[in-house]
């Protein structure tokens, strides 16, 4: 009889607890920030969808409107326009909410896009472990930072440049190998405790 008592029990909380970020978050953004490989798409789908509001990924935006990959963009335009064209995506994305955004991992590195998310949004920073970012970036192979003669040692010099960077986001999550649901759960207790 307990067993389903238990799982009921269990739903209410997490509706308690969904209602409860919602409010935290109020009209504005809730914005993962973080390197290649953190999961910060699939977390911010199922965020979304536990909070009922939509989301978007951004590099996903800039290649609709761009009409081309991002490996594309960085081949033919280079890094630097890349991030141009980014900070002008994140910010209109960012004029309205509330609505969950994953940013690629070097949009909040750029300044402008940084206090872009930080005026109109809540920042969660999904850190990892470099053998976990490894563990799951080594298995793809369109990423164009990575397409150097050892990936995984400039996967390590990203983390030492970029990690004080992402440290100033309003949240930290340590995301790891355990199901998203946890992380996910994780996220949103972190952004129940905010003040809307």
């Amino acid at each position: 009889m307990s067993d389903l008592v238990e799982p009921k029990a269990a739903g209410l909380m997490a509706a308690g607890l969904a209602e409860r970020a919602k409010a935290a978050l109020g009209r504005r953004n809730l914005v993962f920030v973080g390197l290649m490989g953190a999961g910060k798409s699939a977390v911010g789908r199922l965020v979304a969808s536990t909070l009922n509001i939509n989301f978007i990924d951004s590099d996903h935006e800039i290649e609709r409107v761009s009409r081309m990959s991002v490996s594309e963009l960085f081949a033919a335009y280079g890094e630097t326009e890349f991030r141009a064209l980014e900070t002008r995506v994140i910010r209109r994305l960012l004029r309205s909410g509330p609505r969950v955004v994953s940013t690629g991992g070097g949009a909040y590195i750029n300044e402008e896009t940084r206090r872009l998310i930080k005026k109109n949004s809540v920042s969660v920073w999904l850190d990892a472990d470099l053998d976990v970012l490894w563990e799951r970036v080594s298995k793809r192979d369109g990423r164009p930072l990575l397409k150097t003669d050892n990936p995984k040692q400039t996967l390590e010099n990203l983390m030492r440049v970029r990690y004080p960077i992402y440290a100033e986001a309003d949240l930290r999550v340590k995301t790891r190998d355990v199901k998203k649901d946890v992380i996910v759960e994780e996220v949103l207790s972190a952004l129940a405790a905010t003040k809307a």
